[in-house]
């Protein structure tokens, strides 16, 4: 099934974090927190301005982004967990 979001809206699916510490140290399930990186999977148009016009979307499909920690809204789409944002949820784009 395809999906596109609508607008300035953003699906995203969420990188897991490492479940081990720099020291070695395995994390358990129980004490970790969600991740804030993810990968950005479908973009919208853009939202449209008060002439009418698309204001273009600053990320795209395949970036790599960091959202805020209660950013967006969790969805199952084809048995996966995912996230539709908005852009603004957006805090920056990862590069390396």
């Amino acid at each position: 099934m395809a999906f596109t979001p609508l607008h300035d809206r953003v699906l995203v699916r969420r990188i897991e974090a490492e479940e081990k510490t720099a020291g070695g140290i395995i994390i358990p399930d129980t004490a970790k927190e969600k991740p804030q990186e993810g990968e950005v999977l479908a973009v919208g148009l853009g939202a449209k301005d008060e002439d009418g016009d698309r204001i273009a979307m600053d990320v795209k499909v395949g970036d790599r982004i960091l959202f805020g920690k209660w950013s967006g809204t969790e969805i199952k789409l084809n048995g996966e967990d995912l996230i539709i944002m908005k852009e603004s949820d957006v805090m920056g784009v990862i590069t390396h």
